[in-house]
């Protein structure tokens, strides 16, 4: 990877990161979606993904907690099965092709949740999610979050507000604090079979701390981002026929 790579990079990290923290994401199919353009392979893709959403998760779980939009006890059924599985996830190793499939699938999902996010009227009646439901749920997105690099806020967003399980600034922040948890799962299982990882990684940290810190305090006080989220929507749609389509 060139210095301009890196760079670049750098760049679409900051931005992503800013945009999807104003919702309470990590990012990772976005930085997922920055790395494939310049050509990294898609181990590096995976860990760096994991390592920058870590970050971000952290600090938009912190901000919005702080606005009062974090409610540990409806995180933690969600929390008890998935970290388990991400971390069974982070072990498994799949092909760089199928890799590829269904991270174009996740990107293409990740759209349409941020559309739905959008359209969502503030003023449902909510209903509370059964028990077995939200073990079951948080399993099935703590193994494909493990295996793709992906913190499964994507999942669990549009689940929660499809459902009327909670209003939008609290599914941003039960969002990022289970991006959270289950990103730390799936690193530790990744942690011993990865590659060396990129000597730019250290500077798109950086950038992604800045853009978090920006993105939240954004997402979680100020302003509405319906408008931004259809902007990164189609970003993330591009993105995602790319990878499906090689």
């Amino acid at each position: 990877m060139s210095e301009s790579d890196a760079v670049l990079v750098g760049v679409l990290v900051l931005f992503i990161a800013t945009l999807y923290s104003s919702v309470g994401h990590g990012g990772a199919s976005g930085y997922v979606a920055a790395m494939a353009l310049v050509g990294l392979p898609a181990p590096l893709m995976r860990i760096s993904a994991l390592v920058l959403n870590l970050l971000v998760a952290g600090i938009a779980s912190l901000r919005f907690a702080r606005a009062g939009h974090l409610a540990w006890r409806a995180l933690l059924p969600f929390a008890v099965t998935s970290v388990p599985l991400a971390f069974v996830g982070g072990t498994l190793t799949i092909a760089g092709d199928l890799h590829a499939r269904i991270v174009g699938v996740v990107l293409l999902f990740a759209a349409v949740q941020l559309l739905m996010k959008a359209r969502q009227d503030p003023s449902i009646k909510l209903r509370a999610m059964p028990l077995p439901a939200a073990l079951l749920i948080g399993a099935c997105i703590g193994l494909l979050s493990g295996v793709t690099g992906v913190g499964g806020g994507i999942f669990l967003s549009p689940v929660l507000l499809v459902g009327r399980f909670g209003r939008p600034k609290d599914v941003s922040g039960i969002s990022a604090a289970f991006i959270w948890v289950n990103s730390a799962a799936g690193l530790l299982g990744r942690w011993s079979s990865a590659p060396s990882l990129p000597a730019a990684l250290a500077g798109w940290a950086v950038a992604a701390a800045v853009g978090a810190a920006i993105g939240a305090e954004l997402g979680s006080r100020r302003v509405n981002d319906a408008t931004i989220r259809r902007l990164l929507a189609a970003v993330l749609v591009v993105a995602g026929v790319k990878m499906l389509l090689g």
